[in-house]
Protein backbone atom coordinates (compact mmCIF):
# COMPACT_ATOMS: atom_id res chain seq x y z
CA UNK A 1 0.00 0.00 0.00
CA UNK A 2 1.40 3.37 -1.21
CA UNK A 3 1.53 6.54 1.65
CA UNK A 4 1.34 10.16 0.42
CA UNK A 5 4.03 11.51 2.66
CA UNK A 6 2.25 15.21 3.90
CA UNK A 7 4.11 18.38 2.39
CA UNK A 8 5.33 19.64 5.92
CA UNK A 9 6.68 16.69 7.17
CA UNK A 10 8.72 16.03 3.90
CA UNK A 11 10.23 19.74 4.24
CA UNK A 12 11.48 19.15 8.13
CA UNK A 13 12.52 16.15 6.70
CA UNK A 14 14.38 17.14 4.08
CA UNK A 15 15.44 20.52 5.01
CA UNK A 16 19.43 19.47 5.42
CA UNK A 17 18.74 18.52 1.42
CA UNK A 18 16.81 21.28 0.36
CA UNK A 19 19.42 24.01 2.05
CA UNK A 20 22.32 22.79 -0.77
CA UNK A 21 22.99 23.90 -3.80
CA UNK A 22 19.83 24.20 -6.14
CA UNK A 23 19.27 20.81 -8.38
CA UNK A 24 19.50 21.59 -12.44
CA UNK A 25 16.65 21.85 -14.38
CA UNK A 26 18.11 20.32 -17.37
CA UNK A 27 20.37 17.29 -17.20
CA UNK A 28 24.07 17.66 -18.62
CA UNK A 29 24.87 15.40 -21.08
CA UNK A 30 23.08 13.60 -24.63
CA UNK A 31 20.10 12.37 -23.91
CA UNK A 32 19.51 9.19 -25.69
CA UNK A 33 15.15 9.70 -27.10
CA UNK A 34 13.07 6.69 -25.64
CA UNK A 35 9.83 8.52 -26.52
CA UNK A 36 7.57 10.78 -28.54
CA UNK A 37 4.87 13.28 -26.71
CA UNK A 38 1.59 12.76 -28.40
CA UNK A 39 -0.41 14.99 -26.48
CA UNK A 40 -0.41 16.47 -23.13
CA UNK A 41 -3.50 15.29 -20.88
CA UNK A 42 -2.95 17.92 -18.41
CA UNK A 43 -0.38 19.71 -16.01
CA UNK A 44 1.15 16.21 -15.06
CA UNK A 45 0.19 13.94 -17.46
CA UNK A 46 1.15 13.06 -20.68
CA UNK A 47 0.38 10.42 -23.58
CA UNK A 48 3.90 9.17 -25.41
CA UNK A 49 4.70 7.02 -27.91
CA UNK A 50 7.23 4.50 -26.63
CA UNK A 51 8.46 1.26 -28.15
CA UNK A 52 5.61 1.86 -30.71
CA UNK A 53 3.13 1.66 -28.48
CA UNK A 54 0.90 4.52 -26.81
CA UNK A 55 1.38 5.40 -23.01
CA UNK A 56 -0.12 7.73 -20.42
CA UNK A 57 2.88 8.83 -18.22
CA UNK A 58 1.96 10.41 -15.07
CA UNK A 59 5.34 12.53 -13.79
CA UNK A 60 6.94 11.77 -10.82
CA UNK A 61 6.93 13.71 -8.14
CA UNK A 62 4.77 16.56 -8.82
CA UNK A 63 1.17 17.12 -8.13
CA UNK A 64 -0.98 20.31 -10.72
CA UNK A 65 -4.75 21.10 -9.67
CA UNK A 66 -7.17 19.17 -11.50
CA UNK A 67 -8.91 20.03 -14.71
CA UNK A 68 -9.85 16.32 -16.22
CA UNK A 69 -10.31 14.02 -12.82
CA UNK A 70 -13.82 12.61 -12.86
CA UNK A 71 -16.00 13.93 -10.41
CA UNK A 72 -14.06 16.90 -9.91
CA UNK A 73 -14.46 20.27 -10.48
CA UNK A 74 -11.60 21.69 -12.40
CA UNK A 75 -9.14 23.22 -9.61
CA UNK A 76 -7.57 27.07 -9.01
CA UNK A 77 -4.83 27.27 -11.65
CA UNK A 78 -5.36 23.88 -13.68
CA UNK A 79 -6.22 25.22 -16.50
CA UNK A 80 -2.99 27.58 -16.08
CA UNK A 81 -0.74 24.77 -15.08
CA UNK A 82 -1.88 22.53 -18.48
CA UNK A 83 -1.41 25.37 -20.56
CA UNK A 84 1.75 25.95 -18.68
CA UNK A 85 3.39 21.64 -19.58
CA UNK A 86 1.67 22.23 -23.33
CA UNK A 87 4.19 24.99 -23.37
CA UNK A 88 7.27 22.61 -22.58
CA UNK A 89 6.01 19.72 -24.52
CA UNK A 90 4.56 20.51 -28.47
CA UNK A 91 3.48 17.63 -30.12
CA UNK A 92 6.44 15.15 -31.87
CA UNK A 93 9.01 16.52 -28.91
CA UNK A 94 11.28 13.74 -28.80
CA UNK A 95 11.85 12.78 -24.77
CA UNK A 96 13.77 10.69 -22.44
CA UNK A 97 11.65 8.90 -19.84
CA UNK A 98 13.24 7.48 -16.71
CA UNK A 99 11.63 5.36 -14.23
CA UNK A 100 12.12 4.81 -10.55
CA UNK A 101 11.44 2.03 -8.01
CA UNK A 102 8.34 1.19 -9.42
CA UNK A 103 6.68 1.35 -12.67
CA UNK A 104 3.04 2.02 -12.51
CA UNK A 105 0.76 3.75 -10.33
CA UNK A 106 -2.66 2.46 -9.66
CA UNK A 107 -4.45 3.44 -12.41
CA UNK A 108 -2.02 1.62 -15.14
CA UNK A 109 -0.15 4.82 -16.09
CA UNK A 110 3.49 4.99 -16.45
CA UNK A 111 5.45 6.77 -14.06
CA UNK A 112 8.87 8.97 -15.09
CA UNK A 113 10.91 11.55 -14.92
CA UNK A 114 10.79 13.47 -18.25
CA UNK A 115 13.70 14.68 -20.21
CA UNK A 116 13.27 16.91 -23.26
CA UNK A 117 15.79 15.63 -25.36
CA UNK A 118 16.82 18.89 -26.97
CA UNK A 119 17.74 20.69 -24.09
CA UNK A 120 18.22 18.30 -21.41
CA UNK A 121 15.12 20.19 -19.66
CA UNK A 122 13.76 18.31 -16.57
CA UNK A 123 10.51 18.66 -17.11
CA UNK A 124 9.00 17.85 -13.90
CA UNK A 125 11.37 20.10 -11.81
CA UNK A 126 10.75 22.86 -14.51
CA UNK A 127 7.29 22.65 -13.64
CA UNK A 128 7.30 22.63 -9.82
CA UNK A 129 9.61 25.29 -9.86
CA UNK A 130 7.40 27.57 -12.06
CA UNK A 131 5.08 27.56 -9.15
CA UNK A 132 2.61 25.14 -11.24
CA UNK A 133 2.85 22.31 -9.30
CA UNK A 134 2.68 21.06 -5.80
CA UNK A 135 5.40 18.22 -4.62
CA UNK A 136 3.71 14.83 -4.24
CA UNK A 137 6.29 12.24 -3.31
CA UNK A 138 4.97 9.01 -2.72
CA UNK A 139 7.47 6.33 -1.67
CA UNK A 140 9.77 4.39 -3.20
CA UNK A 141 9.71 6.91 -5.89
CA UNK A 142 11.68 9.18 -4.30
CA UNK A 143 15.08 9.46 -6.69
CA UNK A 144 14.52 13.35 -7.13
CA UNK A 145 12.66 14.72 -3.91
CA UNK A 146 15.31 16.79 -2.51
CA UNK A 147 15.23 18.90 -5.55
CA UNK A 148 11.55 18.85 -5.70
CA UNK A 149 11.12 20.09 -2.28
CA UNK A 150 13.75 22.79 -2.75
CA UNK A 151 11.52 24.17 -5.79
CA UNK A 152 8.48 23.85 -4.65
CA UNK A 153 9.72 25.96 -1.47
CA UNK A 154 11.26 28.69 -3.09
CA UNK A 155 8.44 28.97 -5.77
CA UNK A 156 6.15 29.42 -2.30
CA UNK A 157 8.56 31.92 -1.27
CA UNK A 158 8.86 34.48 -4.31
CA UNK A 159 4.75 33.54 -4.40
CA UNK A 160 4.96 32.53 -8.28
CA UNK A 161 2.42 30.47 -9.76
CA UNK A 162 -0.57 28.85 -8.29
CA UNK A 163 1.41 29.83 -4.50
CA UNK A 164 0.07 33.57 -6.11
CA UNK A 165 -3.38 32.68 -7.63
CA UNK A 166 -4.53 30.52 -4.97
CA UNK A 167 -5.71 30.29 -1.69
CA UNK A 168 -5.32 27.83 0.61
Amino acid sequence: MRRFVPLLLLLAACSHAASSAPGPTSKPGTLEPNATLERVVDGDTIVVTLDGAKEKVRLIGIDTPETKKPDTPVQCFGPEASAFTSSLLAAGTPLHLERDVEARDKYGRLLAYVYRVGDGMFVNLNIVASGYARLLTIPPNVAHTAEFVKAARAAEQQNIGLWAGCSG
